[in-house]
């Protein structure tokens, strides 16, 4: 499985951006999907995650502010941010799982205040 995340850049607070990840490979051995984020100073977080159910789940500092989702053949996967805010700013990975874990690189997102 090979993971490309793209979309990031930088936006004032409040504003949007969409991430994207583009999987290629052996899609149909993935049963989760995530976001996760490394922000400056901090480990890395899951942000958001979404299931073959369709079910996704997310931490609580970006609950009904970030979407997470597929195209239907999970081909790409994206998270949709709104009402962006500073402390959203850092490194934003793509995370596959099936039999094994699976990282695309990282995408910056940085938020101004």
């Amino acid at each position: 499985v090979q993971l490309q995340a793209s979309g990031g850049g930088l936006v004032q607070a409040g504003g949007s951006l969409r991430l994207s990840c583009a999987v290629s490979g052996s899609i149909d051995s993935i049963n989760t999907m995530g976001w996760y984020r490394q922000s400056p100073g901090e480990v890395r977080e899951v942000i958001a995650l979404l299931f073959r159910t369709g079910r996704s789940s997310y931490v609580d500092s970006v609950k009904g502010r970030f979407t997470i989702s597929s195209d239907n053949g999970w081909n790409t996967v994206y998270l949709q941010m709104n009402n962006l805010k500073p402390e959203d700013t850092g490194i934003y990975t793509c995370n596959a799982q099936s039999s094994r874990y699976y990282w695309g690189q990282g995408t910056q997102v940085t938020v101004s205040s």
